[in-house]
């Protein structure tokens, strides 16, 4: 209650999982620019993936490391226990066994 924007809900992982899939690049190319990059930025920190650029730039679209690794954590990381945390009111949202409880 009372909360007017709440997102993007800081991510705290205790553990995760990571299951390969096939690689799309015209799916990423196609979804990466309507993407939060701050959100992005903030999921990347914290799986460790400290490489990524600070700011997005459609420049990006073309570099296959790159897309390699937006791959590996928009589609393959599971997070299977953390937590969510939402940024106006602090009020705590667990993730046990890869499911959110956001109740």
């Amino acid at each position: 209650k009372g909360v007017e924007k709440g997102y993007p809900l800081l991510i705290d992982i205790d553990e995760f999982e990571i299951l390969e899939s096939d690689f799309n690049e015209e799916f990423l190319q196609s979804i990466l620019p309507t993407l939060d990059w701050t959100a992005v930025k903030m999921a990347a920190d914290a799986v460790g993936l400290k490489d990524m650029p600070e700011v997005w730039s459609r420049d990006l679209l073309d570099d296959h490391d790159f897309l390699q690794a937006m791959h590996r954590l928009l589609l393959d990381i599971q997070v299977l226990d953390g937590k969510l945390t939402c940024p106006e009111s602090g009020r705590v949202f667990p993730i046990a066994k890869g499911i959110p409880n956001m109740m």
